[in-house]
């Protein structure tokens, strides 16, 4: 699809902190210097979910010297996360490393396209190609869980009973009932539109 861009250091810090979130990813090994000299990341949730989401992750990068943004779209449509997503790379003095979970990796693949991005970061992410949609995936593949229910509002929530299980099975009792009774609904408008893709000039790194 894309040209991977290894980001040595962003491989080993995300790695680790996101596996106290989803059950995808080891805890890597030591970081190494960047390559690329850019020392602004600028990282991005997923669904149900906030920026702290993020705290360990941040905590790492800033220790091995990195300026970091923790974006908070709200979840409400595709065009408000793009604002919000946009607005802390704009924040960001000199070009960036977007780095996107989940859904967040649909988020970074229209905010890509802003000019100060250099390297896009998917982590278990959505990484859509021209046309598709979080929606569209989701709909091609069987459900990946029953927890998964629609309100009044056209929001879509994750179960409590079933948040553990389905969202946050590696990390403490306590730690993930307090997500799931402060996650964060995602709208359906969020889901349907397909992010226009960033030019090919960018590098990528996928982490599943």
């Amino acid at each position: 699809m894309k040209m991977l861009y290894r980001v040595s250091v962003l491989t080993a810090t995300l790695a680790a902190a996101i596996a106290l979130l989803t059950k995808c990813l080891p805890v890597a090994a030591a970081a190494t210097p960047s390559p690329t000299g850019i020392k602004n990341v600028v990282l991005v949730h997923g669904a149900f979910a906030d920026g702290s989401g993020w705290a360990a992750v941040a905590k790492l990068l800033e220790q091995d010297g990195y300026t970091v943004s923790v974006a908070q779209p709200p979840e409400t449509s595709y065009a408000e996360d793009q604002k919000y997503t946009k607005a802390a790379i704009d924040a960001a003095n000199g070009p960036v490393v977007l780095v996107g979970h989940s859904y967040g990796g649909s988020i970074i693949t229209e905010a890509g396209n802003h000019p100060k991005v250099a390297a896009l970061v998917y982590i278990a992410a959505f990484a859509l190609d021209e046309g598709e949609s979080c929606a569209s995936i989701e709909q091609a593949v069987p459900q990946a869980s029953k927890a998964f229910k629609p309100d009044s509002n056209g929001n879509w929530w994750i179960e409590e009973s079933q948040f553990a299980a389905d969202f946050a099975a590696d990390i403490s009792p306590a730690t993930s009932h307090f997500m799931a009774i402060s996650q964060v609904p995602i709208s359906t408008d969020a889901l349907l539109p397909p992010p226009r893709a960033p030019t090919s000039s960018h590098r990528y790194l996928r982490c599943r």
